[in-house]
């Protein structure tokens, strides 16, 4: 069968779902390959079926005509819906992996140049935390489990991208802190580690993988008394750099300008990068202050060099 891929959010950043797909077609003897709606000038002969997978629902749909027998969509981009409020994932067997090809080793020559010598995967699906302003406890679960061994994703390449959404709060952290440790490779937690619930004894595991970059979230003000604390043990006890401790830092949610400052000024002081990110922010005008601030701190020459936003701002004019 002629299967065609079709990547809506673009092709910078690897898309797990589509490299198991493509994974299991190809295990089946089926023809996988990138949907073009013309090939060579040539309107493309209908295909068997195509995939088209979506994670941010910001993103515009694929604008052309697929000329398939069967068109399947999935990805949080299709699948969660706001309803009164409140965000509903409209579960569908069309758009849902079987067992079986969510835990298949990913195709990655989809994606030769991002997954070059790296490995992508989860080791945990679920956050207990249930934040409004975050797609996770709708789509997985307000609890963090294990859902697979780094073995079903990493077969010795150099470097790993772990996506989980809250290693540290699975039952099985410390499990699964020492894979990473023995795989010897250097390991991207690219999402938040939750640094509320961090321990002596998990920042002293931590301390032992070969991290490339660390990632921890100050998204509510009021946690200030929680978090604070932990972040300075925790530099502590890693010795680490701030070149590879990052904290997100959530803009235009439910804190003033003076709070966002407040969090930015004092993550710095502590040896701490941190990284604005913009709720709903596509919704937000390129003028607007949100979006000034998170280009003084997200732009790390700029950020070292301009110490204060009201000196970067009247620079801007």
């Amino acid at each position: 069968m002629e299967v065609g891929l079709i990547d809506v959010d673009g092709h910078r950043y690897p898309n797990l779902p589509l490299m198991k797909l493509s994974a299991w077609h190809k295990k089946q003897g089926d023809n996988v390959e990138w949907y073009i709606p013309t090939k060579h000038g040539f309107p493309l002969p209908p295909m068997g079926k195509v995939y088209m997978s979506k994670v941010f629902s910001f993103t515009p749909d694929y604008p052309y005509y697929v000329n398939a027998k069967e068109v399947i969509k999935g990805g949080s981009g299709y699948a969660i819906k706001t309803v009164d409020g409140e965000e509903i994932f409209e579960k569908g067997k069309d758009g849902q992996l079987t067992h079986e090809i969510e835990h298949i080793y990913p195709d990655y020559s989809l994606y030769p140049e991002q997954t070059k010598d790296t490995a992508f995967g989860f080791l945990t699906r679920g956050c207990p935390r249930g934040c409004k302003f975050c797609h996770v406890g709708c789509k997985e679960g307000k609890k963090s489990r294990k859902v697979a061994n780094i073995s079903e994703f990493w077969k010795g390449q150099k470097n790993i991208v772990l996506c989980d959404p809250n290693l540290i709060a699975c039952p099985d952290w410390k499990d699964l802190l020492w894979q990473l440790i023995d795989s010897k490779a250097k390991v991207d937690i690219n999402q938040g580690i939750d640094i509320r619930i961090m321990t002596e004894e998990k920042a002293e595991l931590i301390k032992k993988i070969r991290v490339k970059a660390i990632h921890f979230a100050w998204d509510r003000y009021e946690d200030r008394e929680i978090i604070l604390p932990k972040l300075k043990y925790f530099k502590e006890i890693t010795g680490w750099g701030r070149e590879k401790m990052i904290v997100f830092v959530l803009t235009n949610y439910d804190t003033t300008h003076e709070q966002d400052l407040e969090r930015i000024y004092t993550l710095r002081d502590l040896g701490y990068n941190p990284y604005v990110m913009i709720y709903d922010k596509e919704h937000t005008k390129s003028t607007d202050k949100v979006r000034l601030l998170q280009r003084w701190v997200n732009n790390r020459r700029i950020f070292a060099t301009v110490e204060r936003f009201e000196e970067y701002s009247r620079k801007k004019g």
